[in-house]
């Protein structure tokens, strides 16, 4: 196993023990302090300077944060540039929204993919960001002067606020770039990230879902995989490279860095770096919080999202078109439903909980060896215990309310979407009026302005939400979760609401339902519309999906209350429990939680044993996909002109001795955000697209297992085959640099006889 060194002066802080060098999310900007000698050893051959700089040009600047926002505070995947006119890789399931969005039933571009052949066909997306890394900076010094020990948590973030919000404006050179502070270590040290966001990304290429989405749901954290997860984007500039809005004179972007690719492939051991924007992880949660997820809101999560699937399930399997509307939200809620089953799993099966007690056990020993320790360290283990408990009183009613409440239904949380519009549409009464008429009638005037704004972008919203809408598939999703919230809520802590309609219609969920869906203007486009063009506050005022939604919000508002308490007064025991650990282990390398700011993972090409007699190869290939082939499962079909190339063994340059290779595994540390990630060899080439991790390992956002955990990646000759012999996307493969070793001559030494 590779061993990581911190490399510093000795005189200055010592030696420090070693970690595996798979494990771990590691800050950039301290990859040659920290990280550099071993990935030497382990195969890197670039420079520091060429991994991560703020002077030139490096690998950092080739990996971009993918958003929805133009001033992100996180990211939902990871993209990487890959030619020097803004060509950039990502994941399938990372544009699968985007896809659908662009999706109808004459052109299905989720069934049958799409390619764009020039620059004027690639398709615009409303919204959607790739923000580049242009520096970050160490700001602990800066907060920490600004905070004290005597401070309630309320007032520490306050001044912890005041101090990250004049720096961030300092650093933001006017509006020049986006700048976000992030805090590490639970609230121990603080970072500043510099980003340039650019706001014209356009689809350029995905393949149909057959491929990129193979294996479907059954397959989703599996292994062996044979998915072609992947999606081609391109960012565009202004004329003069800088970000801008989306504009037909906009430009492809130069990028400071992009990826060339290799050809080599994989072998078992081959050192292998993964960058990327990892979302979260809980790798120092205690055993409380690990018992809290087990047993309090795992399954409440579980069950919800099971029977929301299930409903959908039934209306997209019997129309085509509810199928694309649908599709989206389903990959989402799946995935995340699908992985809660897995953490589950996991955290019992490796006994996570039993691990995170005897490092418990080991800081009380600690603690207790001192007095000084004994002051600021003693009520630690005790405040989380008390929080947690506290927390799991009010968890399961929070979750409730707002899975099978709030968000329930689409129509409860579209209608809410029209709450500051009632606001404006409320009369205001003669009191509250002003006595001078000029400043009434100015009011006046700017409130009408503020509905007719209002007014316009519902109309907006309300487009978008109907494009994806299908009230029969949410009325019975309404039945449901009203259900599910009436028969597992305490009385106490349900709105009035829901008794008048359990009473009114004797029970009988799907009446009441249906009641809602017939009465309601928020079921149908055309009566939304009509609203608007006519907006009347006691029309909304009175509508029973506005009432409904009203109602779980209060309450969602009311039962949440208890909650927050419990996390803010953990917020202080968790802080201080990690500057405890640290302080335990001086001679330990800690590594920040992820919390969706770059980090680089390195590790190698690895197999590994998943259970008793079963240990699984490093590699897929194609007779894989022929393998699971099955016509009659949506999940398993194969196009018949990948079927065709496989048949006749058409691989062009990307197979080897007849061989066609789909995904491999390495040993990198990734989480949720690394979607779409590039898997980069040691001369800084790439290899491949991060896309999943596996079964076995998925407790691995709380606790690491390295003979466990691996990451599943898309071999990137795979995806170049499909952009080349099956969609034939040449113009494509013309941009990239594309890279093989020769072969080395074999060397015959000369013998003296």
């Amino acid at each position: 196993m590779k061993r990581i060194f911190l490399v510093l002066t000795i005189a200055m802080l010592g030696f420090f023990k070693p970690v595996a060098a798979d494990e771990g999310m590691w800050l950039p900007m301290f990859v040659e302090r920290l990280n550099y000698t071993d990935m030497q050893i382990a195969g890197l051959k670039l420079t520091a300077e060429e991994i991560f700089s703020i002077n030139q040009s490096s690998l950092k600047d080739a990996i971009a944060g993918l958003s929805t926002s133009a001033t992100p505070n996180g990211y939902f995947c990871t993209g990487e540039i890959v030619s020097a006119q803004g060509l950039m890789f990502t994941n399938h399931h990372c544009a699968y929204d985007i896809i659908q969005k662009h999706s109808s039933v004459d052109h299905n571009y989720l069934a049958d993919g799409f390619w764009a052949r020039s620059l004027d066909e690639e398709l615009p997306n409303e919204a959607l960001t790739a923000s580049f890394l242009v520096s970050m900076q160490d700001i602990t010094d800066s907060v920490m002067a600004a905070v004290n020990d005597q401070m309630t948590m309320q007032e520490r973030s306050a001044a912890i606020r005041k101090v990250t919000g004049k720096l961030r404006t300092a650093a933001s050179e006017d509006g020049k770039f986006h700048v976000v502070s992030k805090s590490f270590f639970e609230g121990n040290e603080y970072y500043l990230f510099v980003y340039q966001v650019y706001r014209d990304v356009r689809l350029v290429g995905a393949p149909p879902s057959d491929i990129g989405k193979f294996g479907g749901d059954t397959d989703n954290w599996m292994w062996p995989r044979h998915t072609g997860d992947f999606a081609i984007f391109r960012v565009y500039s202004a004329p003069d490279g800088s970000p801008a809005d989306y504009a037909p004179e906009n430009i492809p972007l130069s990028p400071k860095h992009f990826l060339p690719i290799s050809l080599d492939g994989v072998q078992k051991d081959d050192f292998a770096m993964i960058w990327g924007f990892p979302g979260s992880t809980d790798r120092y949660l205690s055993s409380w919080g690990v018992d809290f997820n087990l047993n309090d809101q795992f399954p409440v999560i579980v069950e919800l999202f099971g029977k929301k699937l299930e409903t959908w399930k039934e209306f997209m399997d019997a129309d085509p078109k509810v199928k694309i509307q649908y599709a989206s939200k389903y990959a989402v809620t799946a995935n995340t439903w699908k992985y809660l089953i897995g953490q589950t799993r996991g955290l019992k099966r490796l006994d996570v909980a039993g691990k995170k007690k005897q490092i418990e056990a080991d800081f009380a020993d600690w603690v207790n060896q001192d007095l000084q320790r004994q002051e600021k360290y003693g009520k630690v283990l005790s405040d989380m215990e008390l929080g947690y408990e506290s927390m799991s009183g009010a968890i399961q009613p929070l979750l409730y309310t707002s899975i099978a409440g709030l968000s329930g239904a689409e129509i409860t949380g579209f209608a809410r979407e029209f709450a500051a519009l009632h606001g404006l549409l409320q009369p205001v009464s003669k009191k509250d009026k002003p006595t001078d008429k000029a400043v009434a009638a100015k009011q006046e005037e700017e409130k009408k302005k503020q509905i007719a704004e209002a007014i316009e972008n519902l109309k907006t919203s309300a487009k978008d939400h109907f494009k994806d809408y299908y009230a029969p598939a949410d009325e019975k999703s309404l039945a449901v979760m009203l259900g599910l919230f009436y028969n597992n809520v305490p009385f106490n802590l349900q709105p009035s609401e829901i008794f008048k309609g359990f009473n009114q219609h004797k029970g009988n969920f799907e009446l009441w339902a249906d009641n809602i869906f017939e009465q309601s203007m928020f079921s149908s486009e055309d009566r939304v519309m009509a609203f608007l063009n006519n907006p009347e506050f006691k029309k909304l005022d009175k509508d029973p999906a506005f009432m409904l939604g009203n109602a779980f919000m209060s309450k969602m508002m009311e039962v949440s209350g208890e909650y927050q308490a419990a996390q803010a007064s953990l917020s202080t025991a968790r802080r201080l429990f990690m500057a405890g650990l640290r302080e335990m282990n001086p001679d330990k390398v800690f590594y920040p939680d992820a919390n969706s700011t770059m980090r680089m993972t390195y590790g190698s090409v690895k197999d590994y044993q998943a259970a008793d007699a079963i240990r699984y190869n490093y590699f897929t290939t194609m007779n894989g996909i022929v393998e699971k082939e099955d016509p009659t499962n949506d999940e398993f079909i194969v196009p018949e002109k990948l079927m065709k190339l496989i048949e006749t063994r058409d691989f062009g340059p990307y197979g080897v001795d007849g061989t066609l290779y789909v995904n491999f595994l390495t040993t990198n540390d990734i989480t949720g955000g690394n979607s779409g990630s590039p898997v980069i060899n040691g001369n800084g080439e790439l290899i491949g697209i991060a896309f999943d991790g596996n079964w076995e390992a998925m407790s691995g956002d709380i606790a690491f297992e390295p003979a466990l955990q691996r990451t599943i990646n898309v071999d990137i000759r795979y995806v170049l085959f499909i952009i080349d012999k099956f969609a034939g996307a040449t113009n494509l493969i013309d941009e990239l640099v594309i890279r093989k070793s020769e072969p080395k001559p074999i060397r015959v030494e000369a013998t003296n006889l």
